[in-house]
């Protein structure tokens, strides 16, 4: 008899997210197991005990979920994960921390459709900013954003925060090869004169890119914003828009709303969780492979 799929899911918080185990269930793990208030130093031993309790073949029917809020922390129980299993005792494992991997991967990749579509280029060499950059959406898309080639500037309320952030993320995820820079929240009407794009990613109900802000910037094309809870984080952007012109922009920007990139994020996160349930071999998935999945879903939907 063929033996149940079963996706372990790992949090460092006191509950795991309703709207993963929804989606593990949905993508067709029969059973979505939840381990919760979860340390790093567990890792290996949970792994451990899902790994040894089945024989090889039906190891293909087990997998690993890490949530949690801190990408870095995520980052680091993947990699323990891994180094925890050796063949043939090897499943696949899939970081999402707040479903922050696939959000960051789904607004990167929408913009890079609009910049393509709308104004016939893509990230490289464009000036982004990253308005409430510091918490794990904005990290992640900065590092996407930055690897693609472009010039982004993380943006805090406390540079000196922001600043520990763009370290973390030019040193951990970057692997030497980006230049993130930090900036202040207090400067954006500077910023915002050569800005290309700007991503919103901070707190919901907070507006932090005004209409005037909009209406001074000359070179704007593209602005995306996550948060779905009203006001909008950028004016004149609503849930709904999905690359249509932003009302009093001079330089014919579009914006894409909460709900066009909650569609892809959405894709992405289902194409990668089947994509646990197909392999022959053990994949260990996170942000890089939520934005080549993104891009592929745009793709094959243009």
């Amino acid at each position: 008899m063929e033996k149940p799929f079963i996706l372990h899911m790992l949090t460092t918080a006191k509950n795991l997210s309703p709207f993963d185990a929804n989606m593990a269930l949905d993508a067709g793990w029969i059973n979505a197991l939840p381990y919760i208030n979860v340390e790093p130093s567990e890792v290996q031993g949970l792994v451990q005990d899902a790994i040894f309790s089945r024989s090889a073949k039906n190891l293909k029917r087990t997998g690993i979920f890490i949530g949690g809020r801190d990408t870095k922390q995520a980052m680091d129980m993947l990699k323990t994960a891994k180094r925890s299993m050796f063949p043939p005792f090897e499943v696949s494992v899939f970081a999402d921390p707040s479903g922050a991997f696939t959000t960051a991967a789904g607004m990167v990749a929408a913009v890079e459709r609009e910049l393509m579509n709308k104004f016939d280029t893509n990230l490289e060499g464009k000036n982004i900013l990253v308005l409430g950059g510091t918490g794990p959406v904005g990290q992640v898309a900065a590092v996407i954003a930055a690897r693609c080639g472009a010039n982004v500037k993380l943006i805090g309320r406390q540079l000196d925060k922001t600043r520990s952030i763009v370290d973390m993320c030019n040193n951990e995820f970057g692997d030497g090869e980006i230049n993130i820079e930090a900036g202040a929240d207090a400067d954006k009407a500077e910023y915002i004169k050569t800005a290309d794009v700007v991503f919103a990613t901070g707190a919901a109900g907070i507006e932090l890119l005004s209409a005037e802000l909009i209406a001074s910037a000359p070179q704007l094309k593209v602005a995306a914003d996550v948060n779905a809870v009203p006001p909008s984080g950028i004016a004149g952007v609503d849930a709904f828009h999905n690359g249509d012109p932003i009302n009093g922009s001079t330089s014919g920007a579009v914006g894409l709303g909460a709900l066009a990139i909650g569609n892809i994020k959405f894709q992405t996160q289902n194409m990668l969780l089947k994509k646990m349930l197909s392999t022959e071999k053990p994949v260990y998935l996170h942000f890089e492979h939520a934005f080549e999945t993104a891009r592929e879903y745009i793709k094959s939907n243009s």
